[in-house]
This record gives structure tokens, C-alpha cells and sequence, in this order.
């Protein structure tokens, strides 16, 4: 089996699924309304795009990976190992998760969980770009 290694840089904004659809002489990948109106992407600005496969993104979840411990100037994450937070799914990932935003557009997975569930999480897992949260409360 092949193991492909994804590396998301400390710089990520935000992190969302979507189809790329034909649209006349180009193709379009739309960008989700709540990404601009949480602040995360401003209309008019230029971003840098990554597009990653879902088979390789199927893979590299399925592998363990460490965190680098390395301190950094960019923003920390807005939530600790142990924190009790009351999130909406928003969302549901490619592996059936679901999907909640926090501050600056900072993503907690919540397995089990379907958009438009309000749960308490308690946050088991951090990363620079995504946490874990396993389901506390249901429907507060």
C-alpha cells in the first residue's frame, strides 16, 4: 500500500470540500458562502488554492501523524486538549465526519455528528489546522 503524506501549511484559512464544475470556457471551484462571512476570505482578494485528490486525503487520514512541537509566530489554535465546547456541524467530511468552525475559521471534526447537530465537544486531539472533538452532549 502506498502512503501519501499531506502536509497543510500554518498558513491555511479555511479547509472545505466541493465539486469543480465546467462552467463555458472554464472550470469553477465555488467557495462556501460562510467562508466570507466568517471573515476567512475577503471578496476581491487573491488566495492560493491547493486541490488535493480524495484518494490521497483518504489515505493520509488513515495514517498517524505526529505534530511538529516547533514554536511559530503565526496564530495558535483557539482550543486546548481537555476544552468543552458547544459547536453546529456545519458540514460533513469525506470519511462522514462532522464538520464545525470556530474562531478565524479554525475546523473541528466531530465524528458521529450530522450538520445542523448543536453538541457539546470535549476537544480530545489539536493540530495547527484542525482539531478532534468527541461528543459531550447532544442537542443543547
Amino acid at each position: 500500500m502506498e502512503v501519501y503524506t499531506v502536509e497543510i501549511s500554518d498558513k491555511l484559512l479555511c479547509l472545505f470540500n466541493t465539486d469543480v464544475r465546467a462552467e463555458d470556457d472554464q472550470y469553477v471551484v465555488e467557495v462556501p458562502k460562510r467562508e466570507v462571512e466568517s471573515g476567512t476570505v475577503e471578496p476581491g482578494e487573491t488566495y492560493r488554492v491547493a486541490l488535493i485528490s480524495r484518494e490521497a486525503v483518504e489515505e493520509a487520514e488513515s495514517v498517524e501523524t505526529s505534530a511538529a512541537t516547533t514554536p511559530s509566530s503565526e496564530p495558535q489554535p483557539p482550543v486546548e486538549i481537555g476544552e468543552l465546547r458547544y459547536v453546529e456541524i456545519e458540514d460533513i467530511g469525506k470519511q462522514g465526519d462532522g464538520i464545525a468552525r470556530v474562531e478565524r475559521g479554525y475546523v473541528i471534526i466531530v465524528p458521529g455528528a450530522e450538520v445542523g447537530d448543536r453538541v457539546k465537544i470535549e476537544v480530545t486531539e489539536v493540530k495547527s489546522n484542525f482539531a478532534v472533538g468527541e461528543v459531550i452532549e447532544e442537542d443543547f
